[in-house]
């Protein structure tokens, strides 16, 4: 092996371009390997000082065509042959360039593409381009990611392999054994440690809020596991330590080796709830007979006034007696819902027809003191059709009382006779036209709003009263008494009643069970009281949020035609007119009955709606207002002040405007 000894020599030759003359004097003794070096370069060609730093350590160097440039290296003190190759690879760096070692052979390409071509493992000091797999055994590498990408070079590559929870690192040695150093250091078991703390006596849930409302800004992680009553605890080993010790303060057994807590209904109520938990304590403890033998002391009670549980029990009965409360105690959500009532009726009827009459002169016989006791011969005859004022012979006898029945009545009168005492109208005939037509649109749209699965009715009509019994006496009997006619009245409810009972199943579908019912008075000849007509809905239906269903309907067309005509001489052509009397009426009814839900979740729902009702209200008290022509003034007149004014006004400060009904 050779040593090589460089002489630097500065000389004058710069004139002919010549800056730097290097002189290389080979020596056979090994004296002079040991021996430490100067190595000083001014503008010297980088190929050239490569080739120096060959001669020197022995190494053999492969050099990539892009390694270009000047290099300037001043040396204070003497260096070895290992400081000399340190030196070397940092001028390297300065430049742009990189050594990467391959056994024997040292290649040198620039930085951009070192790291592609880098060894698996370190040498030649901390300058070498080395890759290297980084493993991460307590934390995530793709969190680890973003925290260590900044501390390297950009020309660094540094990516996560997920799989094996591990970083690629390709960059010099000395920036990989520091990103080593700080992965081992924020690498540790026990940042990411989970303790496990099972409870004896207290709440897990209880005892997680007190421990967070403690600590509100606290690094460590504190959580509940209701099924195991356990705390799961993560978090620095300094402050578990502190956690733990507190938890053990106070997870402590009462005195009296039970508990009673009460405990304040939201939403719920308490008297509801009271046999529904108490029968969940007795399948706990095997049933009602052995709670009596002693399976079980929970006991529990309702506060009506405040809404809330008294519950002495033991701590494991009590915390499962707590997690039933909380899954029923929860907001339910309202529903409006809305009727639909729509009815059309269209009643036409006609009548036509021709009665008359023929009678001669009927003289009465009378006895000796003048009392009417029969009549004479004579003649009566003719055509007689229909009722009360309809009927030409009610007509002839009750001559100031009888009137024409409605419709165009056209007769003939020959004077009047007398029969029996009593004047007669001596009607010739009577022709009777008559066409109505009956024209109804009813709509009515009842709603209510009610809690889920609660029952709710609405209820908008009249008590009409209905004659039930009567008893009239109009003789008297002065030794018994005087006796007193009596009538006995029953009211009913006549109008339109809804009653709806909602069940919100998951998702936005509402079950329905509903009681429609619609009634109203009649009138119908021959009547001994009013008539009342009914129409009832009983149903069970299913639907979505905000959409309309028919619950059921009637579509009928009702004729009657009558015809009263004398046998025989009806049948007459044209003059079997004169005794004929016809009539006939059509009813067409139309009636349907629509629901609609709306699912109240949130109170901007529930606070639209009741804003565009009462809008509503206050729009038709306005044109009311606008139209009036009465004697009130309209400033007087019935109005809702103005929702928002309303709203944010004291109840003390809007008074509803006097009427007058005080």
């Amino acid at each position: 092996m050779k040593a090589h000894l460089l002489l630097l020599l500065t000389t004058s030759l710069r004139p002919i371009g010549v800056g730097l003359a290097l002189i290389w004097i080979s020596f056979s003794s090994n004296l002079l390997y040991a021996q430490p070096q100067m190595l000083n370069f001014n503008q010297a060609d980088i190929q050239s000082v490569i080739a120096t730093i060959g001669e020197i350590t022995g190494k053999t160097f492969v050099i990539d065509p892009r390694v270009q440039g000047q290099v300037t290296v001043i040396s204070s003190q003497a260096l070895d042959e290992d400081e000399l190759y340190g030196v070397f690879l940092s001028v390297l760096r300065v430049q742009g360039y990189a050594a990467i070692a391959d056994g024997d052979v040292v290649r040198i390409v620039p930085d951009a593409v070192a790291q592609q071509q880098a060894a698996s493992s370190g040498g030649n000091g901390g300058e070498a381009i080395v890759t290297r797999i980084l493993p991460v055994n307590n934390i995530s590498a793709s969190e680890a990611l973003p925290l260590l990408r900044p501390l390297l070079p950009q020309t660094a590559h540094l990516v996560a392999h997920e799989p094996s929870n591990s970083l690629i690192a390709a960059d010099r040695q000395a920036n990989i054994d520091r990103l080593q150093a700080i992965i081992r250091r924020i690498d540790r078991a026990e940042q990411a440690e989970v303790e496990v703390i099972p409870l004896q006596h207290a709440s897990a849930t209880e005892l997680m809020r007190t421990l967070q409302m403690l600590s509100p800004n606290q690094t460590e992680s504190v959580l509940a596991d209701e099924r195991t009553n356990s705390l799961l605890l993560s978090g620095d080993s300094g402050r578990r330590l502190r956690i733990r010790t507190l938890i053990s303060h106070l997870d402590t057994p009462l005195d009296s080796g039970g508990n009673t807590q009460v405990v304040h209904l939201n939403y719920a109520t308490a008297e509801e709830l009271v046999p529904i938990l108490q029968g969940v304590v007795d399948q706990q403890s095997g049933g009602a007979d052995a709670a009596a033998v002693g399976g079980s002391s929970a006991r529990i009670q309702a506060h009506a006034e405040t809404n809330s549980l008294i519950i002495s029990a033991q701590p494991a009965e009590l915390r499962s007696l707590q997690g039933v409360i909380r899954s029923l105690d929860i907001p339910r959500a309202q529903v409006l819902v809305e009727a639909i009532i729509a009815e059309v009726t269209v009643d036409t009827a006609r009548e036509l027809g021709i009665q008359w009459q023929a009678t001669s002169s009927i003289d009465t016989i009378t006895d000796a003191s003048g009392n009417v006791i029969g009549l004479e011969s004579g003649f009566l005859g003719g055509t007689n059709f229909g009722t009360g004022g309809n009927n030409i012979l009610a007509q002839s006898f009750d001559p100031t009382g009888a009137l024409p029945g409605q419709g165009l009545n056209i007769g003939y009168l020959s004077g009047t006779t007398s029969i029996l005492g009593n004047d007669v109208l001596q009607l010739g005939a009577v022709l009777r036209a008559l066409s109505s037509d009956t024209d109804s649109n009813v709509l009515s749209t009842p709603s209510v709003v009610t809690m889920d699965n609660a029952e709710a009715s609405i209820s908008v009509g009249q008590e009409v009263p209905f004659i039930t019994g009567q008893f009239t006496n109009n003789s008297v009997d002065t030794a018994a008494g005087q006796v007193n006619p009596f009538q006995t009245i029953n009211r009913e409810e006549v109008g339109i009643q809804l009653t709806v009972t909602p069940k919100i199943n998951e998702g936005d579908s509402v079950i329905l069970a509903i009681q429609q019912e619609v009634s109203s008075l009649t009138s119908a000849v021959g009547a001994v009281d009013l008539i009342t007509s009914k129409r009832t809905l009983s149903t069970q239906v299913m639907v979505r949020d905000n959409d309309i269903l028919v619950l059921g309907g009637l579509i009928s067309d009702d004729l009657q035609e009558t015809e009263d005509r004398v046998p025989g001489l009806g049948d007459i052509p044209l003059l079997g007119e004169l005794f004929k009397f016809r009539s006939n009426r059509l009813v067409k009814r139309n009636l349907m009955v629509f629901i609609r839900p709306r699912i109240l979740r949130d109170p901007d729902l529930s606070r639209e709606i009741s804003s565009s009702k009462y809008n509503f209200i206050r729009a038709r008290q306005l044109e009311q207002r606008s139209n009036a022509q009465g004697l009130t003034p309209e400033d007087e007149m019935p109005l809702l002040p103005e929702l928002f004014e309303y709203l944010q006004s004291s109840p003390e400060s809007v008074q509803p405007p006097d009427d007058g009904s005080s």
